[in-house]
């Protein structure tokens, strides 16, 4: 990720939202759209199989209580090193590609609009110094839990979908492809009966009450937990305003700090 003879900066974009909430699939797009730009998983921090905590409750293994569902120490080195080295260390790996993607388009006017924009950026950016820029996509359920995750982050959006779609859209899927310590292709993670009512849910609440008013995840306005988050109610409007209204940050941010 590197030019010989220019130094690089790297402007890290937050992409959050519960399981199911279309966060990796507006990352993609973005992903698409952004030149020089790579997209990191979340997910990919979390422990092995092997090392994921058990509900004390309800003993089963627990995915999504923020406390142990992520690696929190190696993200945050992570995306420390990747802000100031711009590049992806070379034994990271990553299990997206072997999980179920549906596909939901982006009109063609959009995509070509943003794509001309930021090639236009870039361009100037190559004509008036030395510098390049990488666009990081960072992309997760637990994006904005930890603060010094949140301190990495230059742009910060958060999808917000209501519970019952969420519920209908996990209930949908095969499964996750998780990290296993014996198998470097991962392993196949189905959820267990009433996991996501006595698991994911109350996790995901848990983990961003503090992000809106009342601890109404639902419904509530944003607090000042995460400075300048851009919250979009993805049920409200189309993949192409979503990313519309993402580039128009992204944009604004970039020329800022570019």
């Amino acid at each position: 990720m590197t030019e010989a003879g220019k130094k690089t900066k790297v402007i890290l974009v937050g992409v959050g939202g519960a399981t199911c909430s279309g966060k990796t699939t507006l990352a993609k797009h973005l992903r698409n759209i952004l030149p020089d730009s790579v997209i990191i998983h979340q997910d990919d921090f979390a422990p092995p199989q092997e090392l994921v905590p058990y509900h004390p409750v309800h003993n089963v293994q627990d995915w999504d209580a923020p406390a142990g569902a992520i690696t929190w120490s190696r993200l945050i080195a992570f995306l420390r090193h990747v802000k100031e080295t711009g590049e992806i260390p070379p034994e990271h790996r990553s299990h997206d590609h072997l999980n179920e993607q549906k596909e939901v388009k982006v009109e063609d006017v959009v995509r070509d609009k943003w794509r001309a924009e930021f090639e236009k950026l870039k361009n100037e950016r190559t004509v008036s110094g030395d510098e390049r820029v990488v666009w990081g996509l960072v992309d997760g359920f637990l994006l904005y839990w930890h603060p010094e995750v949140i301190e990495q982050l230059d742009v910060r959006i958060m999808l917000r979908v209501p519970h019952d779609v969420l519920k209908k859209r996990r209930h949908e899927r095969h499964g996750y492809h998780t990290a296993v310590q014996s198998d470097p292709e991962g392993s196949l993670w189905r959820d267990p009966p009433g996991y996501w009512e006595d698991i994911v849910y109350p996790a995901y609440v848990e983990a961003n009450k503090d992000i809106f008013e009342n601890g109404d995840v639902e419904h509530g306005k944003p607090t000042n937990k995460v400075g300048g988050l851009i919250l979009i109610e993805s049920l409200d409007i189309s993949m192409s305003d979503a990313v519309e209204r993402c580039c128009e940050v992204i944009k604004e941010v970039a020329e800022k700090r570019i």
